[in-house]
């Protein structure tokens, strides 16, 4: 793979992740990260999305008139929703009771969006695929970090299995955080997540 292509899939991980530097896809993530599991699926979902729509874009990307490219844009993202969601409710029903709308709302994500019209409208599909993978596991890293913390010490659980049980901390008085899975604690660790990123990344905040 050519260096090009790596940076495509690396720098939104770091310099270029869609939630800690662009502050996108934010409602995803104080809504489905009260739990590990359902933050896992939403961060597969949209990166399958944006992938593939990526791809898709990129394909069609020359034969879509300008006044209507957002429009074919949601078409086929909406159409790329409905399948995972299909596919959620065939094969993880419980979980897609749990994530209720916020699945269809991949629809209108920032992220999604917003890489299908910087690049997947300008580039070659491969480039495109490539960066769709690449923003939608940045995003995924935090969601999945945001859903284990808040899981653990909100619920004392991982994947629902009593992690703190198992350790004896609740026999020596440790009580479960109830903040933790509430939306402004979600807030408050993205905010910290963001603090933290840039304080080690001091050109980020220049820009």
């Amino acid at each position: 793979m050519s260096k090009r292509n790596w940076k495509l899939i690396t720098l939104p991980f770091n310099k270029e992740n869609p939630i800690t530097v662009q502050i996108l896809g934010i409602c995803s993530c104080l809504a489905v990260t009260a739990q590990l599991k359902p933050a896992l699926v939403m961060a597969m979902s949209v990166t399958v999305v944006v992938a593939l729509a990526n791809v898709i874009i990129s394909l069609l990307r020359k034969t879509i008139p300008p006044r209507i490219r957002i429009i074919v844009q949601l078409v086929v993202v909406s159409m790329l929703v409905v399948l995972v969601d299909q596919v959620l409710k065939a094969y993880m029903y419980d979980v897609s009771k749990q994530l209720s709308v916020f699945v269809g709302l991949i629809i209108t994500n920032c992220i999604v969006m917003g890489r299908l019209e910087a690049f997947a409208m300008v580039q070659k599909p491969w480039p495109s695929l490539l960066d769709g993978l690449g923003n939608g596991l940045g995003y995924s890293v935090i969601l999945i970090v945001l859903g284990f913390v808040r899981e653990l010490f909100g619920s004392g659980t991982l994947w629902g299995y009593p992690i703190m049980e198992k350790l004896g901390l609740y026999e020596i008085g440790y009580e479960n955080n109830g903040l933790m899975i509430m939306p402004p604690m979600a807030l408050i660790l993205v905010g910290l997540i963001i603090w933290w990123h840039r304080s080690r990344n001091k050109d980020l905040c220049e820009q």
